[in-house]
């Protein structure tokens, strides 16, 4: 997947990727590239089956990496070296597959937990395959999890509106109440993971995350502002927090 593609459809994990140190960014962008093609094959057609289909191959191609088999695909041979070469297990990503069957239909999650392991299996496992890919040991994977799961919830904040546009009902409890319950449990996994602390190798995986404290503080304090597509930061705020972590390695 091309850069340009990357950029366009994720352009927060992409400034991420550009913020961070040089060796890093391949098998960071393997990643990311992979995720946005499972991200957006619900997405890209009006048709449950034919989502499911995508959704499918891209499963059937993991399991074939178990095999020694790499599909044709702009992404699976990167995937497949780093999978080698960092011992990632399969079922991780398997998970993140997997998971992206909700997005498909307009069921709204039949309960919290069903929400926590969605953002567990989707953001939280890229998360941890980031880092670990990156050369981080067990010592970090707490954090990574945590970290990553506030992550995923800052962003799937922010997608609610749209969500709605297209048919899915995103929260159990859209009240202001529900939003504000659900970013003060992301700040309480910022802080977990915070104390419980990463290895410096997993520093730069992080950084896909550099958005998730302050939209949850937000969040926190103006509930409202999830309904209403308003859960934005300026572009100061963007760019500078972005130096700030990557320059202090603070988060």
């Amino acid at each position: 997947m091309t850069q340009q593609a990357l950029q366009r459809g994720d352009p927060s994990r992409f400034a991420a990727l550009l913020a961070a140190p040089a060796p890093a960014r391949a098998p960071l962008a393997t990643l990311y590239a992979f995720n946005l093609e499972i991200a957006r094959a619900a997405w890209i057609t009006k048709e449950p089956m034919i989502a499911e289909m995508r959704l499918q191959w891209w499963r059937d191609a993991v399991e074939d990496l178990g095999r020694g088999t790499v599909r044709s695909h702009e992404v699976m041979q990167p995937l497949a070296d780093l999978v080698a070469a960092r011992g990632l297990p399969l079922d991780v990503l398997d998970r993140m597959i997997e998971a992206r069957r909700w997005d498909i239909y307009s069921d709204a999650f039949a309960d919290a937990q069903a929400l926590d392991d969605y953002l567990a299996d989707t953001a939280g496992g890229l998360m941890w395959l980031s880092g670990r890919a990156l050369g981080a040991g067990d010592a970090s994977d707490a954090a990574l999890r945590d970290f990553g799961w506030a992550a995923g919830l800052a962003a799937y904040l922010q997608a609610v509106p749209e969500l709605v546009a297209r048919g899915r009902i995103p929260l159990l409890d859209g009240r202001d109440e529900g939003v504000a319950a659900l970013a003060t449990e992301g700040l309480a996994r910022l802080d977990r993971a915070r104390k419980a602390g990463v290895e410096p190798a997993a520093r730069p995986a992080l950084l896909a995350g550099w958005q998730a404290p302050a939209l949850l503080k937000l969040a926190q304090a103006e509930p409202g502002r999830v309904g209403e597509g308003a859960l934005l930061l300026s572009e100061f705020a963007r760019r500078g927090r972005l130096l700030w972590q990557a320059f202090t390695h603070r988060w």
